[in-house]
């Protein structure tokens, strides 16, 4: 374990964008974790994960940690389920190929979503109709304070929609090590109904989908829409879907009667937050090297050379715009630095 000193991090962003830390760290071992956080107890400390859900907007004078904690082991396991554990540095999208190729299912319309296995429960990712707590068992976090590692359940994760308690509470307070999933090992329940996954089965021919054709499909879908991080420097869906009243709804749908929408309860309707970027004008959308991608209005993209502050006022902007037209706010999922 060694301590770098001003080192880029545009090599560790899906953004793409060039700032430096004043001190980097990569770690593979929980015992290399707690020392390097010994070594400099009073530095400001910054996780760096799979770097595809933040937008890094200047230097950063902190300790930056990248985990890369690696292992994927069974659990425990019966006739029907299993549990898995992950370590925080495996990459998302390469776990889920892991479980189809296992034939475990559960987290097939979680295929392709970027970072790593530790920010997971954070955002409690979802896509497709189907969200991280659906599988979450258990995550392991180690206390910074004290060093200590705790388990955190379903529960005590306090998951909402793209939320957890380590999004408020116990934010900037706990590292995320380890985490455990439970998946079906037979008679796998598919979800089907969410965007367009059933087209896309269609559109290839299969009537009596597997969870791989599941995944396939979704991965198909993602790609006509998202950009590659690798081509394109962005950090998928820039903001969080917005979940309105009713009422507010109805005054929206007065004005565009073809707003599509999702029924989360009685009194909330989901309106789609590309929807209402697009309709404000932004898809498509370019200033000079950064702007909003042609395919998908929900991605803030990188052309090369951009700055982080640039696309974070693009960003504000296309809040700002958005509450003007429609009195919908909208917030980013992504964390800016």
């Amino acid at each position: 374990m060694k301590i770098q000193k001003n080192i880029s991090l545009k090599p560790f962003n899906t953004f793409g964008i060039d700032v430096n830390a004043s001190n980097y760290c990569d770690i593979r071992s929980n015992d290399e974790l707690i020392s390097c956080l010994d070594s400099i107890p009073e530095k400001e400390i910054v996780i760096l994960g799979g770097g595809s859900n933040m937008l890094l907007t200047k230097d950063i004078d902190a300790l930056v940690i990248h985990l890369n904690l690696k292992s994927i082991t069974v659990e425990e396991e019966n006739d029907d389920s299993v549990i898995v554990k992950a370590l925080a540095g495996e990459n998302w999208h390469e776990f889920v190929l892991w479980c189809l190729d296992n034939d475990f299912g559960g987290v097939e319309n979680l295929s392709l979503i970027p970072g790593n296995i530790g920010t997971a429960p954070i955002q409690n990712i979802g896509a497709y109709g189907v969200e991280l707590k659906d599988v979450f068992v258990s995550c392991e976090a180690l206390e910074i304070e004290t060093k200590q590692i705790k388990t955190f359940t379903a529960s005590d994760c306090q998951f909402g929609y793209r939320d957890s308690i380590f999004k408020n509470s116990h934010k900037g307070k706990y590292i995320i090590i380890s985490v455990n999933i439970k998946l079906s090992k037979k008679n796998h329940t598919l979800h089907l109904d969410y965007g367009a996954i059933k087209d896309q089965l269609k559109e290839s021919g299969i009537l009596s989908p597997t969870i791989k054709d599941v995944s396939e499909a979704v991965i198909a879908i993602r790609q006509n829409k998202l950009p590659d991080p690798k081509k394109i420097g962005n950090s998928g869906s820039f903001f969080k879907n917005p979940v309105i009243s009713v009422e507010l709804f109805k005054a929206l749908q007065n004005n565009f009667d073809d707003v599509p929408h999702y029924k989360i309860s009685e009194s909330e309707i989901k309106v789609p937050a590309g929807w209402l970027i697009e309709k404000a004008g932004f898809k498509g959308k370019r200033f000079n090297n950064y702007g909003v991608h042609k395919n998908q209005a929900l991605v803030l993209v990188n052309y090369g050379g951009a700055k982080g502050e640039d696309i974070y006022k693009l960003a504000l902007l296309i809040k700002s715009t958005v509450k003007r037209l429609f009195n919908i706010d909208i917030e980013p999922e992504v964390n800016v630095i």
